[in-house]
């Protein structure tokens, strides 16, 4: 159960005396709880099953690797004999108990719950051998697998726990997320080479590629948004094109155009923000032009957007 659902319902039962408005507002919060917790547990048990569906019908079979604690898990199988399962459960479990001081307790909570349904998936439910060529088990091995990972991510957990590692480290250095997992799997990829083969951890390097694009396309989606800046002394008319047109909304930033070697302020400007997706890029665009050739647009891309008049993908958590 979401950790919001029972002190909702909890504070609602001892507020029995408040007023309808107050009742209302409760139930509302209620029934969000329950349907985001509803919604997280969908999207984990999808990403549960298409990981399990990588790594038993095409990795596994083919003494594949991957980055990552899957990777670590794979490699270890690999070169101990161990059952793949229980080592997915015992790889995971310092970073599970690593999740509860660095993100909190329910992330924890649901990672365990996620990796544990995982292991269970790869032991019990007979996925077929999909293939054995080399170039398709790391692609499309990569691609169910990442795919997994990324609806789980969207659920509100993960399923390979160096993701929590790599956000401890990142708070204590200077390298980003990415490099931190980059630098891991690097490691993870050069003890594929020495205690595998050469071969073994390119095709590994493969798979890892396919996962983490897939990674990225499942959870931010085709629709890339853009953040577009426009300055332009006919603002109404663009105002008009950016609501009427495109269907989108806008926000008015109240600024002073200058120019000069000094700087001196001209006039004072509407600078006009919105956002559009990334098809949406050209049209915006070709439309300014013809309203304002000298318009001043400044263009940058956005990993994601919340509320406002942006239509959002189902699978946003």
């Amino acid at each position: 159960m979401h950790p919001y659902v029972i002190p909702a319902i909890v504070n609602s039962l001892k507020r029995k005396e408040s007023s309808p408005y107050r009742r209302g507002k409760q139930r509302k919060k209620i029934e969000r709880s329950l349907k985001n917790f509803f919604a997280d547990s969908f999207l984990i048990a999808l990403g549960v099953l298409s990981a399990g569906f990588g790594l038993r019908g095409f990795l596994l079979p083919n003494n594949f690797i991957d980055g990552g604690a899957v990777g670590i898990s794979l490699l270890i199988t690999e070169t101990t004999g161990f059952y793949l399962p229980l080592v997915l459960i015992l790889v995971n479990t310092p970073f599970i108990l690593s999740g509860f001081r660095i993100i909190d307790a329910w992330f924890a909570v649901k990672t365990a719950i996620a990796i544990s349904l995982l292991a269970l998936a790869v032991a019990v439910i007979p996925y077929p051998e999909m293939t054995q060529d080399k170039l398709l088990v790391a692609g499309f091995g990569g691609f169910f697998l990442g795919a997994g990972i990324g609806l789980a991510v969207r659920g509100g957990c993960v399923i390979d726990g160096t993701e929590v590692l790599a956000i401890f480290v990142s708070r204590k250095t200077g390298l980003t997320i990415g490099d931190v997992i980059l630098i891991i799997n690097l490691i993870i990829f050069s003890f594929a080479a020495y205690l595998l083969s050469v071969e073994t951890a390119m095709y590994a390097v493969l798979t890892y590629l396919s996962a983490a694009k897939t990674v990225d396309f499942v959870i931010e989606g085709i629709e890339e948004y853009t953040g577009v800046t426009i300055i332009s002394h006919k603002q109404e008319a663009i105002k008009t094109l950016i609501t009427d047109e495109l269907g989108r909304g806008f926000t008015i930033y109240k600024g002073e155009r200058g120019f000069g070697k000094a700087g001196r302020v001209r006039t004072e400007v509407d600078i006009i923000y919105t956002v559009v997706t990334r098809l949406e890029v050209s049209k915006l665009k070709a439309e300014i032009e013809k309203i304002d050739p000298e318009a001043f647009i400044i263009m940058h891309s956005i990993k994601d957007t919340k509320g406002g008049m942006i239509k959002k993908r189902r699978l946003k958590h």
